[in-house]
This record gives structure tokens, sequence and C-alpha cells, in this order.
């Protein structure tokens, strides 16, 4: 993105795609300028414009960490014309991207804390970001637990992922479906997130719960995390799906008197507890 025009793309070209889930890809883009590419910077928890030419542009996270250089990653499903745009791009071609855009999960106050994410089907991508910026600084962060859960067990994505989170001594993955989702050789949880919350029960002492997911996921682990002891400036989420034109022009991402898109996407319950839960 141009520092003097906000809405001139980067261009990129697409690396490598996986295919996630049914309707969901992850894209690894690369810089098509080299200076471009060793001048970007952005934080755990930022968002950008991705486009398909001709077709618009959509807004998602940056799904990998800021700790891996050289690249991009972003993670969407295929849900309208944009996103059907993006998907029938194929590795090789080039597409736009704008940004860094919005504020950042607060990495450096949560040095020395455990970390309990929660996510729910499609939003593991902006969990992601920060799971593997905290695990690349592993040093700076005590225990970390992930709960993740989805509809079946084929909607969960990042598969590869999360068998390496499993392998791994210093994760606690705990994945979960939705009763009926599961397979015969599933080994996992079979329950909705905010009940296997609860029988996992993090404790919330020095502990940090990100949140992600659909409204409902997040109306009913809240309360859940609550229960648990956790205060309100001990939970995060990010209101990404908010977002629209990414730079306050549009008035669009409005969340009772904040904009998604200049105030967040990340807040605190904190500072969502004046909001109409509604509203977000």
């Amino acid at each position: 993105m141009s520092e003097q025009n906000i809405y001139l793309p980067y261009l990129m070209t697409i690396e490598k795609i996986t295919n996630e889930a049914p309707g969901v890809k992850t894209l690894k883009l690369k810089f098509q300028n080299e200076e471009e590419a060793n001048a970007f910077q952005f934080k755990a928890g930022q968002f950008g414009e991705y486009s398909a030419f001709g077709e618009g542009e959509s807004t998602f996270c940056i799904a990998s960490s800021p700790t891996r250089k050289g690249y991009i990653e972003c993670t969407f499903r295929e849900t309208g014309k944009v996103t059907s745009g993006l998907a029938d791009l194929e590795e090789g071609s080039t597409m736009g991207f704008r940004g860094p855009f919005g504020n950042t999960f607060p990495m450096d106050e949560w040095k020395g804390k455990n970390l309990v994410f929660i996510a729910g089907g499609i939003a593991l991508p902006p969990m992601r970001c920060v799971i593997w910026n905290a695990l690349d600084l592993r040093e700076n962060f005590k225990d970390i637990t992930i709960v993740y859960g989805a509809k079946s067990v084929n909607d969960l994505v990042y598969k590869e992922e999360l068998k390496e989170w499993t392998e791994r001594p210093d994760v606690n993955l705990v994945t979960t479906v939705d009763p009926g989702g599961e397979t015969p050789d599933w080994k996992g949880e079979i329950g909705f997130v905010p009940s296997i919350v609860e029988k996992t029960a993090p404790s919330p002492e020095n502990t940090i719960a990100i949140v992600c997911g659909p409204p409902i996921m997040i109306k009913f682990t809240f309360p859940v995390l609550e229960k648990l002891g956790f205060k309100d400036n001990q939970i995060y989420t990010t209101l990404e799906n908010r977002m629209k034109c990414g730079v306050g022009k549009c008035g669009r991402c409005n969340v009772g008197k904040l904009y998604v898109c200049k105030d967040g996407p990340v807040f605190s319950k904190e500072q969502l507890n004046n909001i109409p839960a509604e509203e977000y």
C-alpha cells in the first residue's frame, strides 16, 4: 500500500494455495516489489484488504505471524463475489493487498503470562497469527492452551498445524467438534466450545484469554470465563468480521460509539462492556 495513496494496493504473487476445509483456502503471498517486501511490517491482530482484480476487495486478518518474514498469509471461506474471485486464482497469479490496518494484540504486555486461545471454526485464522507469534517467542510466555472447535472434523482448519501443536510438549491443545460432527477415529472432544472451555477449566491466575468465533460462540464463552474467575481486562477478542473499507471512510463498521477499523479490531471485554452485546 503506497504511503501516498492508501487505496493503491501492493501487488502480490500467490506462492502457495492450501485447501483447509470445504470452501476454505489459505493463500501464501509474496510481494512482487522487493523494496516493499523489506519495508513491510505488521503486528499480530492487524488485518488487510485482499483484492481479486475485476471483482473487488474483501477483508481478512493477516493469518501469518509477524515473526515469519518475507510473506504474508490469509485464510478465507468462499462466500460471495470477491471471495469466489480469490478462490478462482491459481498459484503464480497476481492479486492485491492493502494494509496493515487496525490495532494489535498487546503481546508485549502479555509477557510472562499464561495464554488461553479459544476459537471456533473459521475464526482460528486471526488466532493463528497470535499463536505462532507466541510460539516463535516461546520464552516470553508461560503455559499456552488452545481450545478449538468446529462443526465437524472436516471443518477443522490448519489440520497439519493442529497435529504439530498436539505433538508439542509446550502446548496444551484441546480440539472439539459439535455433536454429530465426529468420525469413528475422532479422538478429540465432542461438544460446543463454551462447554469444553468450562470442562478444560483454565486457571485465571496470571492468564490472558483470547476469544474469536461466531457471535453466538463468543456470547456463551464470555460468561464461562467469568464463571472461571477471569476479569474483563483479562479477556480479548477481535471484531475483524465487521471490517469494510478498513480506513474509517465508509462508516459501516461502527459498533456503538466505536469504529472497529480505527479503534479495533482488537478489544478487551472491558472495552466492550459499554456496547450492547447484540451489536458485536
